[in-house]
């Protein structure tokens, strides 16, 4: 099973990447969402989320924001932080210095929010060091790789039950590609770390 964990060599490179968030005296988490806000899947999660009493971050696409602007204001009337995700879910390592920051400045016209997560986490050097100058860029701690087909809720299950740990960012998506895994997995990883004692927060700056 590949590794649920940003490897070490790219902490390296880029050393202001925030992979974990422990704090001191308490067993905290942090739920992440990625790609949406999006109908087929979005509002299932926050149903989800509310049930269990639980916070998240959403790292929103622009155009999807732009698309559908009730479910993004749904995010934010319940309670939950907001991170931009690019305008157009843009690869960084297809893509040049000012069209990736352009990008991602047209997301922001849309997601106010000071963090950054790169789509696919792939980000070049000059692209990092851009916007790093005015986001806090966010990667993760799991990936529990909801949204491939190879992997079934099991094995989804067992990559977040494996590494799980205190300060750890969790990914998952709410997403079409994600959206039947995750109906099932996110209770049970809800489930999981409530009875381990963790509690679900959403990623707020200072970090």
């Amino acid at each position: 099973m590949q590794n649920a964990r940003v490897p070490g060599i790219v902490q390296l490179f880029f050393p202001g990447m925030i992979c974990r968030i422990p704090e001191k005296d308490k067993k905290t988490v942090y739920l992440t969402f990625d790609d949406g806000p999006i109908p087929e899947a979005t509002p299932m999660v926050l149903d989800i989320l509310n049930k269990y009493n639980a916070k998240a971050t959403f790292f929103c696409v622009g155009d999807n924001v732009r698309k559908y602007p009730q479910l993004y204001q749904r995010i934010l009337d319940e309670g939950h932080a907001v991170g931009n995700h690019t305008f157009n879910h843009t690869d960084g390592w297809k893509t040049k210095l000012k069209e990736y920051i352009e990008n991602t400045e047209k997301c922001a016209e849309l997601v106010s929010s000071p963090l950054f997560r790169p789509p696919y986490g792939r980000i070049k050097i000059g692209q990092y060091n851009k916007l790093q100058e005015k986001y806090k860029i966010v990667m993760w701690d799991v990936l529990t790789r909801d949204y491939d087909a190879d992997f079934s809720v099991s094995d989804c299950f067992s990559i977040v039950e494996k590494n799980i740990r205190e300060g750890s960012i969790l990914v998952f998506h709410d997403s079409i590609k994600a959206k039947d895994k995750l109906s099932q997995l996110l209770p049970q990883t809800l489930e999981f770390i409530a009875s381990e004692g963790y509690a679900p927060k959403p990623i707020s700056v200072p970090i």
